[in-house]
């Protein structure tokens, strides 16, 4: 048990120190915790768009069409130039689809919306996937993705807690706008506090730290 706490803090010094792998990571944390409208959804599809559980069902598919379009666009033409400002765009998107989300009454923007969330998330995840690997040395690779699992895996869980909460304060489109401007807030503090992710260009230039 103490040599796994050992790993484990050893694979969360590493996240810490690397520059590119913190500003990946916690991006992606931030803006899953901020922005996570899906848990709201049954909320926005009854409130907001009177819609019923088909409606609801459509709703949340549109993530997954828009995810897996961009998917199948990225293996056919993946990802070669401007990475770090790809993926600063991505999760900017995702907060202005989530704004777009918030404020509309209409059914087909909101089908809308989420197609472009699912595509961005999409992007981020595929970027990410390839970074954190990248900036990792192969002894420490186990470790630094457990670390990422568990930041991800738990800023999901507290994204609906945090979106719950929201709503319960601020309203159904009042939490989510709330959620689409913090996304949007964290990119922009991201682009200062992280130069080293934004200036990526190719994935090639991205090296372990030694």
């Amino acid at each position: 048990m103490r040599s796994a706490l050992a790993h484990a803090l050893e694979g969360l010094r590493y996240v810490r120190r690397n520059r590119v792998l913190l500003g990946a990571i916690s991006l992606d944390l931030f803006a899953v915790l901020l922005g996570g409208a899906m848990a709201l959804l049954p909320a926005i599809a009854e409130k907001r768009l009177g819609v019923g559980a088909v409606g609801l069902g459509w709703l949340a598919a549109a993530v997954g069409i828009g995810a897996s379009a961009v998917m199948v666009t990225l293996s056919v033409r993946p990802l070669q130039r401007r990475v770090g400002p790809s993926l600063m765009a991505a999760v900017a998107t995702f907060g202005v689809g989530t704004i777009a989300l918030a404020l509309t009454r209409s059914y087909i923007v909101a089908f809308v919306a989420l197609l472009v969330l699912g595509g961005a998330d999409a992007v981020s995840i595929f970027v990410r996937g390839m970074i954190v690997p990248l900036a990792t040395p192969e002894e420490m690779r186990g470790r630094v993705m457990a670390v990422e699992y568990v930041f991800i895996g738990g800023s999901n869980e507290l994204g609906a807690f945090e979106s719950g909460v929201a709503g319960a304060l601020l309203g159904v489109a009042g939490a989510v706008v709330f959620g689409g401007v913090g996304t949007l807030a964290v990119v922009a503090i991201w682009l200062l506090w992280f130069p080293e992710l934004r200036s990526i260009d190719r994935f090639a230039e991205v090296q372990p730290d030694t």
